[in-house]
């Protein structure tokens, strides 16, 4: 496993009184290469029809990106599927596309961005912002009444370096308008804060606001970074929506959605379940838990003892909520100690149903899972003893699920978390 860690995240509030987002953020990395991409797209308008559209062109823009075809000339393709409003004359939706690319011995990223009428993104080095070179590429659809312009950007980025972009219901959070006022899309305020500004239609009698901007904006993630050096992409992500949502008096007057890119060292979790194969091994597994840089996981009542034993500690009852498993224990030096098959399978079902943590019962899943969640690369060591205290061949052939369990775990970090994950077997 690699020492540098790529950490992406958002965070999103819907329309107030909407159900579902017209902005759709989306991540997707091809395996056979070291390549992602994140893209977030605005839908035109609010609901569903924004959602659809924001959609198509999120999920068009992956496959593009991953393609070997170079960024620009996939935004222009992006562009000529787009339709345009018939009414408007603008595009059904924009759209900011990085498509991050590991160096093959993973000692730096570069990143390749298309940005099409969002809000401009913002990089910092540290806590302090920088700019950067943009190229300009004109298209002239016939259906548009103005012209478009794509900007694209390379640029690699190092330990410690962040790139943030938004939708413009971050940019123009605290725009409120008279009681004559039209859509946000009427309002000049709302123009000045695009890089390309959409057409005006018509102008409200009143602009209470001029909203947050961009430059607020970039004071307020500067400030952020200052006070909390270490904060995480997930944490930023939401002080920067919540802060747009406290801007609109809690009630948005539109879809509010940032993402976060970081780079960092990677934050790390070892998982030890099962007892190892030999009693020998018990010393070397011992070790491994005292010495490992990182969160560290017990699961399972023999290897709870073994773990406690080596490490010269008793084990403890924990009385946090169980739920309907079993209950944790507590071991000095040991962040989380679990029942073994059934928090592990329980861990594994919410894993691959994409499970939120607040629709979670509270319970040693749960918290395993949020460890996991906060974790870049996890190290998965499965004791390959059978335990010898089972005399009933029903539960010792239960036990041995324990392996496809972890093999469906692995795959759920991977593919669906993005979690860098290695699993050894003792």
């Amino acid at each position: 496993m690699n020492d540098l860690c790529i950490d992406i995240d958002y965070s999103q509030l819907f329309k107030h009184g909407q159900k579902i987002g017209g902005d759709v953020y989306y991540v997707d990395r091809n395996e056979d290469s070291n390549v992602m991409t994140v893209i977030l797209s605005d839908g035109l308008g609010s609901g569903v029809r924004a959602n659809v559209l924001a959609s198509l062109t999120s999920h068009m823009a992956s496959k593009l990106s991953l393609s070997p075809m170079d960024l620009e000339k996939s935004a222009e393709v992006i562009m000529d599927t787009l339709p345009i409003d018939s009414v408007k004359g603008i595009s059904y939706s924009t759209f900011t596309i990085a498509r991050i690319v590991f160096s093959d011995d993973k000692s730096y990223i570069r990143v390749e961005l298309a940005e099409y009428d969002n809000p401009e993104s913002l990089r910092f080095v540290g806590s302090e912002p920088v700019e950067w070179d943009k190229t300009a590429f004109r298209l002239r659809r016939k259906k548009a009444i103005k012209e478009e312009i794509v900007y694209s950007s390379s640029f690699e980025m190092k330990e410690g370096d962040r790139l943030i972009f938004f939708s413009d219901g971050v940019a123009q959070s605290g725009i409120s308008l008279g009681p004559s006022g039209g859509a946000r899309e009427q309002d000049p305020a709302y123009a000045a804060f695009r890089p390309h500004n959409r057409p005006v239609q018509s102008l409200p009698s009143v602009v209470k606001s001029r909203g947050w901007g961009i430059e607020n904006a970039s004071a307020f993630i500067q400030k952020k970074l200052t006070n909390d050096p270490g904060i995480s992409a997930r944490q930023l992500a939401r002080a920067i929506v919540s802060e747009a949502n406290k801007n609109d008096g809690y009630k948005p007057n539109d879809d509010i959605t940032c993402c976060v890119i970081q780079v960092r060292k990677p934050r790390r979790t070892l998982i030890v379940t099962g007892a190892p194969r030999n009693r020998e091994s018990d010393k070397k597994l011992g070790e491994r838990v005292i010495n490992f840089d990182g969160q560290v996981i017990v699961c399972g009542g023999t290897t709870a003892k073994i773990i406690a034993r080596e490490l010269g500690k008793d084990i403890k009852a924990d009385k946090s909520p169980a739920g309907n498993l079993p209950p944790s224990s507590k071991i000095e030096g040991v962040d989380l100690v679990t029942e073994g098959m059934l928090t592990l399978s329980e861990v594994a079902k919410r894993l691959k149903s994409g499970t939120l943590l607040k629709h979670m019962t509270e319970d040693a899943a749960k918290r395993m899972i949020q460890l996991l969640r906060e974790t870049d690369q996890i190290e998965i060591i499965v004791g390959t003893k059978i335990n010898d205290e089972i005399e009933d061949p029903s539960t010792a052939a239960k036990i041995g699920l324990r392996f496809p369990t972890i093999d469906e775990i692995q795959k759920a970090l991977e593919k669906q978390y993005f979690k860098e994950c290695e699993v050894l077997y003792l």
